[in-house]
């Protein structure tokens, strides 16, 4: 019997509904599953209010570990023979509790010499996010070999008031009537069944040589090349940012706080005005710059790292 450890994380409940349907499939005789929820000891409120939101930020794009609650013996005592990590992004960056679970003992002793897929749950941004999901499997000496990503198809403005809608109030419903219910959609969860019996098919074979190419045939990784620009350049600011605002101290600290609203509105201005322009800019070098766009795109689907 194949044994499957199925480890997530998830505020709304979108993600644990995604990962599930996902390996529904896998729940036969053949194998069998455990399910583990990533717990901080201090837990993240949901719905979000905004000092806590934006407060955030420093520590996530940094990867500064919090605390986690510790796993049980059943769990750590035993070998699996595929994890299956579902997360979702948080500031261009795996989730906080993500990385803080990832930087504990417990992480490296599960995810050492493990075949692991990676599930991936976000708005529309999360090319680098897996990049250093990548590297931090790699230290963790695990082996990636699948990737799967369902995003809100929304376009980038809409989603970025309906998202916001949904972390300040916890509701998934039509803000106000006429805008579309945020994050991924029901269909998209509902359809995410399918990666089900790729998977399961290489893991009772032991085989993955071929499991992202399987999976990519039934679209598990959808690359918009706009959106790596942003995101590169993003992560980019997102530093500076970082590293100025955490220089100022602990949480509730006065000087820190200025400068997490000052990040705040820094925020808004780049959706509205920066990403617009980049998008045009982007347009006018496609075309000389497919040869590389074409490149990143098989790149980015993969589960390589350069």
């Amino acid at each position: 019997m194949k044994e499957v450890l199925v480890i997530q994380y998830s505020q709304s409940g979108q993600l644990i509904e995604i990962v599930n349907n996902i390996v529904s499939p896998l729940n036969t005789n053949e194998t069998n599953l455990t399910f583990l929820n990533i717990e901080m000891e201090k837990p993240f409120p949901f719905p979000w209010n905004k000092k806590d939101f934006f407060g955030v930020f420093p520590e996530t794009f940094l990867q500064i570990p919090r605390k986690t609650k510790p796993l049980p013996d059943t769990i750590l005592n035993k070998k699996f023979d595929l994890i299956i990590f579902g997360y979702s992004v948080w500031y261009l960056t795996p989730s906080l509790p993500t990385t803080s679970f990832l930087n504990s003992p417990e992480a490296k002793k599960l995810f050492a010499n493990t075949p692991v897929i990676t599930v991936i749950g976000c708005r529309n941004m999360w090319i680098m996010a897996q990049e250093k999901m990548k590297k931090k499997l790699l230290d963790l000496q695990a082996n990636l070999v699948g990737n799967i990503v369902l995003v809100d198809r929304n376009i980038n403005h809409i989603s970025v008031i309906t998202i916001a809608q949904w972390m300040f109030s916890g509701k998934k419903d039509r803000f106000l009537g006429i805008f579309p219910k945020p994050g991924v959609s029901q269909k998209d969860i509902d359809e995410s069944v399918k990666f089900g019996p790729i998977i399961k098919n290489h893991l009772l074979n032991n085989n993955y040589s071929t499991l992202q190419n399987d999976l990519l045939s039934k679209n598990a990784v959808k690359i918009k090349p706009f959106l790596i620009t942003v995101d590169k350049r993003a992560n980019i600011l997102f530093s500076k940012w970082a590293h100025l605002i955490i220089s100022k101290g602990q949480k509730n600290d006065s000087k820190r706080q200025l400068l997490v609203k000052m990040f705040n509105y820094y925020l808004l201005f780049a959706i509205w005005i920066i990403a617009p322009i980049v998008f045009i800019l982007f347009l006018f070098t496609y075309l000389p710059l497919y040869g590389k766009i074409k490149k990143d795109k098989i790149y980015y689907s993969s589960v390589a790292l350069k």
